[in-house]
């Protein structure tokens, strides 16, 4: 028997014992917002523990957390150090969107049914909490000389941006890897994807009575005007196109709109937020001057009413999300996944890009070659992930998890 069909049967024997374990994971919710995310860190490492696996509680300062918007994280490292060589990360997030309306599964219950896991993260990205965890088991259980380390990272915010999640860690000099990996879905290895930049607009116009609309200026309506003016781009942005595989083109979405005190009052106030999604090819410098000068340049033309205060706008970056860009050094990484997965999976496993943003490109950015690739479906919207009934195929996760095992057996050879 071969080392790659020992680890293969491993994986099989110990699956129950990895569906259960994922099963835990689910079952204490980490929705954010609010972000009261601790718990599952201490959950986490009670589990890690259990199976011999001993991982350091880094706990953010209180301060910094509800800085970022949350209420409480503890970052998560297992260290498995096996001789020199390199260090391989393995990241997954434990945050998750709010489950939301719809479900016919309990979103915390972790249910098996017709050969699926259903639960709030069961896709993303709980599920490489586990498959990584079981790929570590397996490998070790070779007993066999292994040159370089191995390094759990469970982090607690890839929703809302990572700063308090692996930029917090890499910030600290927690960890330094020479190559990664991070959650993802099993069919495709993505090695680039999508910027976001996001931007809250604060439109100020001049609160009156609704009787005598002529004596404010009505907020809501400048917000229009500005609305029409950023929609607008979206036309322009489909006339651009990536080169990334796997990446179509530029967009604007405006997702929240919050603004006015009663129905009888003209709205002295309205908060736009935007979320502009750039393709890697993009400056993030000019897309947001960009983005300023046609917000202030539509503000700049609304007509209030004759004797009305002029409208005026306050710009507030949210969060920029700089694209994750190939690094030459990812190569090691490609090969290693799209050869067993290919094995694994029978079919061959494209290098490619995404339109979504992750933490991975805190990794990228600090010259850590990486690439997302674990356990879930071809296409987000197949899980449902961030959607009612989020589930899992429980044969995606047995063979990510020997995917990921067979890579980590590569990389670590002597």
């Amino acid at each position: 028997m071969t080392s790659l069909t020992q680890l293969d049967a491993w994986i099989d024997a110990h699956f129950d014992e990895e569906v259960r374990f994922l099963q835990e994971l689910v079952r204490v919710p980490t929705d954010t917002p609010p972000g009261n995310n601790a718990p599952h860190a201490e959950r986490t490492a009670e589990l890690l523990a259990a199976m011999g696996i001993e991982a350091e509680r880094h706990a953010v300062p209180a301060a910094e957390v509800q800085a970022a918007g949350l209420q409480s994280i503890t970052n998560l490292i297992a260290r498995r150090r096996y001789g020199p060589g390199r260090t391989i990360a393995l990241n997954a997030h434990g945050d998750v969107v709010p489950p939301g309306e719809g479900w016919t599964h309990d979103p915390y219950g972790g249910e098996i049914a017709d050969g699926r896991i259903y639960g709030r993260a069961t896709a993303v990205s709980k599920s490489d909490i586990a498959s990584f965890t079981f790929a570590i088991r397996a490998l070790e259980s070779l007993g066999e000389r292994l040159a370089g380390s191995v390094e759990l990272h469970v982090t607690y915010d890839e929703e809302y941006g990572g700063e308090v999640g692996p930029d917090w860690l890499l910030r600290h000099g927690l960890t330094q890897p020479d190559l990664m990996i991070a959650a993802g879905f099993s069919y495709q290895v993505v090695v680039a994807h999508n910027g976001c930049l996001q931007l809250e607009v604060t439109v100020h116009g001049d609160m009156a009575h609704a009787a005598i609309p002529d004596s404010g200026t009505d907020a809501l309506q400048g917000a229009t005007h500005i609305l029409n003016a950023l929609y607008a781009l979206n036309a322009e942005y489909l006339k651009v196109s990536s080169q990334v595989e796997g990446i179509t083109h530029p967009y604007l979405n405006v997702g929240l709109i919050q603004g006015g005190t009663n129905t009888n009052v003209i709205p002295g106030k309205v908060v736009l937020k935007i979320d502009r999604r750039m393709i890697p090819e993009e400056d993030p410098a000019e897309v947001e001057a960009a983005l300023r000068r046609t917000i202030e340049q539509a503000a700049a033309s609304f007509q209030p009413p004759r004797g009305g205060r002029q409208l005026t706008v306050d710009v507030r970056r949210i969060l920029l999300a700089r694209a994750m860009k190939p690094l030459p050094g990812n190569q090691p990484l490609v090969q290693a996944i799209q050869k067993h997965g290919e094995a694994v999976f029978g079919e061959k496993i494209p290098a490619v890009g995404t339109p979504l943003y992750t933490d991975v490109r805190l990794y990228v950015e600090r010259g850590i070659p990486g690439v997302i690739y674990g356990a879930g479906p071809r296409t987000v919207r197949e899980s449902n992930a961030k959607r009612a009934d989020e589930h899992l195929e429980l044969e995606d996760l047995r063979r990510a998890t020997k995917v990921i095992a067979r890579t980590l057996h590569d990389l670590l050879q002597p």
